[in-house]
């Protein structure tokens, strides 16, 4: 279970006074306590959703590291790539690009797309499938480049 990975790396964390480490770790906990208590939502959350929940957190310090650099903020920049750094150790291993397009090419053949029209129907079995393996924004454009 993520969760109680994640109380024992705080306290590991919380004894080598790693700073940096503790913040990604607290965001991690918060966003899963977060995931737990909403509307509608099991006690316990599978590691689909916990998966989601941490893509969900790079995705925010990313963006987040992309408007502190273009604002000459290095200082800000520098805590959301620790936090990144922290929070992707968590999540599976990401595929690399000549993995990505390899897989997509193996699904094109599968599901035997030929157009940009049959798109829709590429992604959304690309985007189950690879779930926590790839970005979004990379299987899109990967799937945009070898359809078109």
């Amino acid at each position: 279970m993520l969760e109680n990975t994640i109380n024992q790396d705080i306290k590991t964390a919380m004894l080598a006074k790693d700073e940096a480490t503790l913040r990604g770790l607290r965001a991690i906990k918060s966003a899963l306590l977060l995931a737990k208590t909403e509307k509608g939502a099991s006690q316990e959350i599978n590691q689909d959703a916990e998966i989601k929940v941490l893509q969900k957190l790079v995705k925010q310090r990313k963006e987040s590291a992309d408007i502190y650099k273009s604002q000459n903020r290095e200082d800000l920049y520098q805590i959301e790539v620790e936090e990144i750094a922290v929070i992707e150790k968590y999540l599976p291993k990401q595929l690399s690009q000549e993995e990505l397009d390899a897989y997509i090419k193996d699904l094109i053949a599968r599901l035997q797309v030929s157009s940009v029209k049959d798109m829709g129907k590429l992604m959304g079995v690309a985007n189950k499938e690879l779930a926590g393996k790839a970005d979004g924004k990379a299987i899109s454009a990967t799937v945009k480049s070898l359809l078109a």
